[in-house]
This record gives structure tokens, sequence and C-alpha cells, in this order.
């Protein structure tokens, strides 16, 4: 009897993947939960902002009345408003749309390149896996808040709009961030060229693209979902850093949170609080989400980071009858 071309790893039916979730550990479920439930709170929050937010982000007065200064909170300003007269509220849940919006985009601008440059490597090696990595090396060296701020002066002057601010921050964390994805699909791929399926694979005479797509990309990327979230995590603390300077998207185009807190410091050593309090605590529960949802992905997805519990001894037992 010939023997049976093995079949490459498949992913985890959602069944499956219930029962490794409740095989976890408290501390596990509870990391993954905390973080998609705070993850999913900024997504909603960016999403709904028009409904939710009582003001524009931009917005000084109410009809002919003026918000004021420094308004405590209560009333009309549950949150109060700051020294220009911005609500605190309406700019919070502003931000999240801000915030969303440059992860998203310098997401998708570091991980596909990054992720096709390190499948071209890994698999296909020979002369052009040297440059490649030469140059991933290089870029890697560039800090990204430094980089961010060379690039927002290039391309705006040091007035940013808000796609100024929003693409020379996405773009400054793209590459800032391409080198991570190409070395761990790389390594990743140069792992799986080597296993049975993709050998049997090219013995038969599939195509290098199919192997490459079906085969090799597949069983690269199951270690991006951490490496993605800590990107995210960067991506907004490059955007906040670039507003506490000073050089990040202008109040008039967008809600930023490092803008409105960078305009705070003043105001806490005056005992005013809530200008810098809600900006601050926006930014530090959406990187502890993006943090915690990519730490309990990742220990889902890898056995060796679970404990062994009832669950999975049944789904092993039920293996083996």
């Amino acid at each position: 009897m010939a023997d049976r071309i093995p079949d490459p790893p498949r992913a985890l039916p959602p069944g499956r993947v219930r029962a490794r979730l409740r095989a976890g550990t408290g501390v596990q479920r509870a990391m993954l939960l905390t973080g998609a439930a705070l993850t999913g709170l900024v997504l909603l929050t960016a999403l709904a902002a028009p409904l939710l937010a009582p003001y524009g982000y931009a917005q000084l007065q109410d009809g002919a009345e003026l918000f004021g200064a420094y308004q405590p909170p209560g009333g009309d300003h549950p949150l109060g408003s700051t020294v220009t007269g911005y609500d605190v509220l309406s700019r919070t849940i502003w931000g999240a749309r801000t915030a969303i919006e440059i992860i998203t985009i310098a997401l998708l601008l570091a991980a596909v390149p990054g992720t096709v440059l390190g499948l071209v490597s890994g698999y296909l090696g020979g002369r052009l896996d040297r440059p490649l990595v030469g140059v991933a090396d290089a870029l890697y060296a560039f800090p990204p808040l430094l980089l961010a701020i060379v690039m927002s002066l290039a391309m705006s002057g040091g007035r940013s709009s808000l796609a100024g601010g929003l693409g020379a921050t996405a773009c400054a964390v793209a590459v800032a961030f391409v080198p991570q994805y190409f070395r761990v699909v790389r390594s990743e791929a140069i792992r799986v060229k080597t296993e049975p399926y993709v050998e049997a694979a090219q013995v038969i005479g599939t195509s290098t693209r199919r192997i490459m797509v079906r085969h090799v990309l597949r069983n690269s990327v199951r270690t991006l979902p951490l490496l993605l979230t800590l990107n995210a995590s960067d991506a907004l603390l490059t955007l906040a850093g670039l507003g506490f300077l000073g050089m990040g998207i202008e109040p008039n185009s967008a809600a930023e949170w490092g803008y409105d807190l960078g305009r705070s410091v003043a105001d806490v050593t005056a005992g005013i609080w809530w200008t810098a309090l809600p900006a601050g605590l926006a930014i530090m529960l959406t990187v502890l989400g993006t943090t915690l949802l990519g730490e309990g992905l990742t220990d889902l997805a890898d056995p060796r980071l679970r404990q062994r519990g009832p669950a999975t001894v049944r789904e092993e037992g039920a293996g083996h009858a």
C-alpha cells in the first residue's frame, strides 16, 4: 500500500477552540476575555462616536453660547472642558476613532509587505534572501517615534492635518515594524518548508506559488496575532507621542488623546485634573486591552503554553477512542 502524503495542519474548528479555552488556566482565560472586552469597547466607541459624543470634537459652543475654559465636570459637560473650551468627554470619545484609524492603517502597511517579503525570502532563499535581511536589519535600527517626528515635519511642515498626521504616523510605524513581520514569517517559512507535507507537495509537482500560499504561508503566520497586537499598541503610543510633542494632528482636524494629554500637563500642577485623566486612561486601557488580547490568543494557539486540564484530557481520550 502506498504511503499516504501527510496533510498540513488544519485550523481548529470553533468547538475545538472553545474546548481549548475551557482547558486553559483561569489567568489565561481572564487575560483573553479582559483584552477582548477592552479592545471591543474601544472599537464600539470608535464606531458609535457620532452617537455617543454629546458634541463634535472641535465644537466650542452650543448655539450662541461658548462652552468656556476649565468648566468643572457636571451639567452639560460630564467630564468638564479644556483650556481652549473643548468638551473633554467628546474629545475622548472621538479620539477612539482616530486611534482605530491609525492602528488599522499602520498594521496594514506593516504586516502585508513584511509577510510577503518574509515568505519569499524564507522559502526561496538564495541571492534574494541576503539583501532582504540586510535591508530589514537596517530599517530595524530606526526608532519609531524619531522616524515619525522626521516624517511628520517632512510631510506637513510641522502643522499636521488629519491626513498628514495619520499618514506620517502610519508610514513611520510601518517602516519601523515591517522588519518584525519579515523576521517572524521568514524564520517560520524556513522551518515549515522542511516539513513532510511540503516536501511531498514538491515531489508530486505542485507549483511553487501554490506551495508557498497553501502550505507555507498558512503555517507561518500563527505567531502574528501577538505581534499585531503589540504593534497596535506601539502605533497608538507613537501617535500619542507625536501629539504630546505638538507634532501630531491639530485639534480642529481630529481628536487625539496624545495632543489633549500634552496640553493638560500644566493643568495638573494647578489642580485641574479632569483635562488629563480621561485621555491618559483611554491610552492606558487601549494599550492594555490589545496587549492582553495578544497574549491570550498566543496562549490559546500554542498548546505548550496551556495547562493540561479536564477538557484537554477528555479531548485526547475521545481522539484515542
